[in-house]
């Protein structure tokens, strides 16, 4: 028999942790991205919207448009390459 799924936040109790002093802020949810800029998924736990899979979390990606609020982001998955749809906070940008 088949098991039972456990949710998307399954295992995610240290990877999905935040600080007391790592608040929220306004502008997180007002950054802006361009279409071709590189940067980094990481997930912020107090907001629950638009937020990637776990499994997504620390890896590097590309900006390849925007759909309403949110960025497709385009990542390599072991040899796919997949889009995601992510919400602002939830990226850092890369210096490169």
């Amino acid at each position: 028999m088949a098991q039972k799924s456990k949710g998307q936040r399954n295992k995610t109790r240290k990877k999905l942790k935040k600080h007391s002093r790592d608040k929220e802020t306004v502008t997180s949810h007002l950054k802006s991205f361009d279409v071709g800029q590189k940067v980094n998924i990481k997930i912020d736990p107090s907001v629950h919207r638009g937020i990637p899979s776990p499994r997504f979390h620390g890896k590097n990606g590309k900006i390849v448009g925007k759909q309403g609020r949110s960025y497709m982001v385009e990542i390599k998955d072991i040899k796919k390459k997949k889009k995601l749809t992510v919400y602002p906070s939830h990226l850092k940008e890369v210096k490169q």
